[in-house]
């Protein structure tokens, strides 16, 4: 893979496409600031662009029509607008540069109110982005642990629940086939399901052996406000986000935590990405989270497809770029209780085999996965 890291942010001074209504509202002069791309090659060489046109408020406003439109599969093209619309804006001023240098994996790290873009259903009005580059989402470069190390030989740790203690926390029928699949067919490692999946065993499995592969496949609720608001849901228990730091996933780091959970690549302010997010900084290497809830049947088919290309995949962004891929041309699919992917088909449990056949091609079922922290 050849990397370049981009920059998006929106800096003063720049021509706004409406300057009089914006002065007429009286908006702060942060309304009108413009977008800026800050291209950086693994040489070091830098490239900037503003994005002629652009104010902050109306791109922002842009960001919630786009993820409304591709969480909406009930009107399958309203996302091809907003899509096109963020093409233009987020690679195409760069893709001249980019073609030069032959770069193929994207790494954005991005201002304020944009960490929430489904990059990977961006659309140049021909194709969707990920037909070309694989992309992730960095926090921020200083922050982010940027070794390169192979995952082939590393264990995962996979942990999750179907019910739990607490009745009126809604059951996740999909989870034991995730577990099973991944841990019996897909991957080396250990499942820990249900009555299993405490904070205890958390941190006394990864004692015993440093699994380099975490997944956690739960409810997340993010929430406004303190870190403790916000949780992963154990069995018995919430994992609040300001525990994660003690959890000791830094030593030694875990090189990819997999959050197979509702909407852990989304946050606030104060934590813009999330779960993801705030892993990395607790020192996970790399983490992929959801930015929206994704159905049970939606979640298992990337997940199962993405481990399927973890081992041969040079970088991970491109083994869940080909996972996305896959499920966007109808490779991927569930068919009368199977999941049938190009690497093989799989028998669902009775849980899910009463799905019937649902296609997954839509962008809501695969963009909102993301990579944040290290891509590669």
């Amino acid at each position: 893979a050849k990397p370049a890291i981009i920059y998006g942010m929106f800096v003063p001074g720049c021509e706004l496409v409406d300057s009089k209504s914006l002065q007429q509202e009286e908006s702060s002069p942060r309304d009108g600031d413009c977008l800026e791309l800050v291209l950086v090659t693994t040489k070091g060489e830098i490239v900037r662009r503003q994005v002629p046109g652009t104010n902050r408020r109306e791109v922002l406003e842009q960001v919630s029509n786009f993820r409304r439109a591709v969480t909406n599969y009930s009107r399958p093209r309203a996302y091809r607008s907003p899509a096109k619309q963020f093409y233009q804006w987020l690679v195409s001023p760069l893709e001249e540069q980019l073609r030069l240098r032959g770069i193929d994996n994207l790494v954005y790290i991005l201002d304020e109110g944009l960490r929430s873009i489904p990059l990977a259903a961006m659309h140049d009005g021909e194709k969707f982005v990920i037909e070309t580059y694989s992309i992730g989402l960095m926090p921020s470069l200083s922050l982010t642990d940027t070794r390169h190390a192979p995952l082939r030989d590393l264990k995962v740790l996979a942990m999750g629940a179907s019910s739990f203690q607490d009745k009126r926390v809604s059951p996740l029928p999909g989870v034991p086939a995730e577990l099973s699949l991944i841990t019996e067919q897909l991957w080396s490692g250990k499942a820990y399901l249900n009555e299993a999946f405490t904070l205890n065993r958390v941190k006394q499995a990864r004692d015993k052996i440093p699994f380099g592969i975490i997944h956690l496949a739960t409810h997340g609720e993010f929430n406004a406000g303190e870190p403790a608001n916000s949780f992963i849901q154990l069995w018995n228990d919430k994992l609040a986000l300001d525990q994660l730091r003690t959890l000791g996933w830094h030593n030694p780091p875990v090189e990819l935590l997999i959050l197979s959970a509702c909407r852990t690549a989304l946050g606030n302010r104060e934590a813009e990405l999330g779960f993801a997010g705030l892993a990395v900084a607790a020192g996970v290497k790399s983490a992929l989270g959801s930015l929206w809830t994704v159905s049970d049947e939606g979640t298992l088919a990337l997940m199962t497809n993405f481990y399927q290309h973890l081992p041969t995949a040079p970088i991970k962004t491109e083994a869940l770029r080909q996972a996305q891929l896959s499920m966007m041309r109808g490779e991927v699919k569930l068919d009368e209780g199977n999941l049938v992917t190009p690497q093989g088909t799989i028998v669902l449990p009775n849980e899910l085999a009463d799905l019937g056949s649902v296609p997954l091609t839509h962008p809501y079922y695969w963009s909102g996965f993301t990579m944040i922290g290290n891509p590669w």
